[in-house]
């Protein structure tokens, strides 16, 4: 009797072992392939439709570029802190849809800031290294014949007058010099890492969050001289790449037109596929846009 109780308790411990071995083990892959491999995440508004539409629970592909390792916990409060990204696939590639974090808190559009807490899925249309302008709302590219964006939406754009969109005709970098609009913007060289650009009074307002977020320190333009810290400012060397997001919805997109070029620190990957998607006013389930590839 005691052999049999023995014997009954072994098994009841090896079982024991071996499920939570197993519970180990999966949260272990799950946490290891969440912050390495792949992120899932809902699509909230219509600024990327008809890519994205509400209620589109999309996958993103860490790997392409290479996942982040943050090094510190600041990262839960909006904010620049230290991080480093593990090496990756590839580049990042023109009309690819992105999934980042907003390179700005509380709607400020006056500097770069790291916001852990909001993610924004927009199309790349403009890679570091390009010159990117736009003209009667399409996307441009110097040296590129690549059609950017989507096609249908621009033409419908180009086609509305100035006066409909006075509300949201206005655009980066707000100053006195450039007046550039969402129908014609730029051109602007969007810079890659260890490119040597001239600063002048007359490109300061492009680059000026990007000058501050990289070095931490104060951007001071006066009438015959610009400095950093003091320091006269004639030429910088950019340590990142950058790029120019767009939506898909042109009309209904802050993106950035609005707030500036985009830090590659802040990319955190690929849009690979939909996983699922639902009406959000229906509650229906959208079944043809399940597993859909982006």
């Amino acid at each position: 009797m005691f052999l049999i109780k023995k014997t009954h308790l072994k098994q009841t411990f090896k079982i024991s072992f071996q499920l939570s071995l197993i519970i180990l083990i999966s949260i272990f892959l799950t946490v290891f392939l969440k912050v390495f491999c792949f992120a899932s995440f809902k699509v909230p508004s219509g600024s990327m439709e008809p890519t994205l539409k509400s209620g589109d629970h999309i996958v993103v592909n860490k790997l392409i570029l290479g996942p982040r390792i943050f090094k510190d916990w600041k990262f839960y409060k909006s904010g620049n802190w230290e991080m480093k990204r593990l090496k990756g696939i590839r580049a990042i590639k023109r009309n690819e849809v992105l999934v980042f974090n907003l390179p700005s808190s509380n709607n400020d559009w006056s500097k770069i800031e790291m916001d852990f807490n909001a993610h924004y899925v927009k199309r790349c249309v403009g890679i570091s290294g390009d010159t990117f302008y736009i003209e009667n709302g399409f996307y441009k590219v110097i040296g590129s014949s690549d059609t950017l964006g989507i096609y249908c939406n621009q033409i419908a754009f180009s086609n509305t007058k100035n006066s409909t969109l006075k509300s949201v005709f206005s655009c980066f970098p707000f100053d006195t010099i450039h007046h550039w609009t969402i129908k014609k913007f730029g051109p602007i060289y969007i810079p890659k890492a260890n490119d040597t650009l001239q600063i002048t009074n007359q490109n300061i307002d492009l680059y000026r969050k990007m000058i501050a977020y990289e070095t931490g320190k104060k951007v001071e333009v006066k009438p015959d001289v610009i400095l950093l810290d003091d320091v006269v400012l004639k030429k910088y060397i950019f340590k990142l790449n950058y790029y120019f997001m767009a939506g898909d919805n042109v009309f209904d997109s802050k993106d950035s037109r609005y707030w500036g070029l985009l830090p590659e620190d802040h990319i955190i990957g690929k849009v690979a596929f939909i996983l699922k998607s639902k009406d959000e006013s229906s509650g229906k389930y959208r079944w043809e846009r399940i597993f859909k590839g982006i």
